[in-house]
């Protein structure tokens, strides 16, 4: 009797749980729907479906928000901040993994400090110091200021995969004349590159969506796209709802096409076996 009331519990608490995410995929689904639909309609007002189609929305929302320019600047702030954070990340977790030293710990818990906290704790005071030195309201301040939390997180990624690679592999690979360039390309990179890829890829993705430091340091020519959304949807004057939500497609579409084209090239699930197939030596 008891193991079949504990049988019945399970399943009654697996159909709370389906039910829970039934429900949360459903009001997403129909959220995004109704975005795109609106950004569609001619106008809809009271009824299931718009009163007609039409696409001029988008052309209006690409004129009058300017949107190729934001475009490219999301672009190059995306870009940039994926290539500097690679960089700066994979040498630090590299001398991260490989040295130890007095207050070790202590660096790596700073390191996490800026994933933990949400971004508006350390935006406001990392703002202020980017006014003063002149960066805010510049593409370089937006980049600095989505530096902060990408360069920890690749380190704090990185430092694992770099863990799990044998010193004496780097060290034979020195007796055969390998310099520091060399071995890094020809070694470690090898070894690395789903790690990296992994770490950029989510770079990638959280740059795109990262709204409360890009707002609080972007200035009129350096807005993101997301921020360019946030001022379209907040700012003063009379828009067209449909202007928005065709503005809100694009975002949602840009967003999915890098995601997409990163997927492309990296699959979270085969770095993950990789990664734990690693031979150990």
């Amino acid at each position: 009797m008891m193991i079949r009331d504990t049988t019945i519990g399970s399943k009654l608490w697996a159909v709370a749980v389906w039910s829970v995410v039934g429900f949360f995929i459903v009001n997403l689904l129909a959220m995004i729907a109704t975005v795109v639909t609106s950004s569609f309609a001619t106008r809809w007002l009271g009824t299931w479906l718009p009163v007609g189609w039409t696409t001029r929305w988008y052309s209006s929302a690409w004129n009058e928000f300017q949107l190729w320019d934001v475009l490219i600047v999301t672009f190059q702030v995306v870009g940039l901040v994926v290539l500097i954070s690679g960089v700066l990340g994979v040498t630090a977790a590299y001398a991260l993994a490989r040295r130890d030293f007095p207050g070790k710990r202590l660096l790596v818990l700073l390191f996490l400090l800026p994933l933990l906290i949400p971004p508006i704790t350390f935006g406001i005071p990392l703002a202020t110091v980017l006014y003063r030195t002149g960066l805010a309201g510049t593409f370089w301040g937006v980049v600095v200021a989505n530096l902060v939390p990408t360069v920890p997180f690749v380190i704090l990624v990185m430092i694992p995969f770099i863990e799990q690679i044998d010193p004496k592999i780097e060290a034979a690979a020195r007796v055969f004349g390998a310099n520091t360039f060399k071995l890094f390309i020809h070694v470690l990179l090898p070894l690395l590159l789903p790690g990296i890829l992994a770490a950029l890829l989510l770079v990638l993705v959280r740059t795109i969506a990262m709204f409360e430091l890009t707002f609080l340091v972007a200035g009129p020519t350096s807005q993101t796209l997301v921020v360019a959304l946030y001022y379209a949807v907040f700012a003063a004057g009379v828009r067209a709802v449909q202007s928005i939500d065709a503005m809100a497609v694009v975002y949602m579409a840009t967003t999915l096409v890098w995601l997409v084209i990163a997927l492309r090239f990296v699959n979270p699930t085969q770095i993950v076996t990789r990664a734990k197939q690693q031979p150990a030596h």
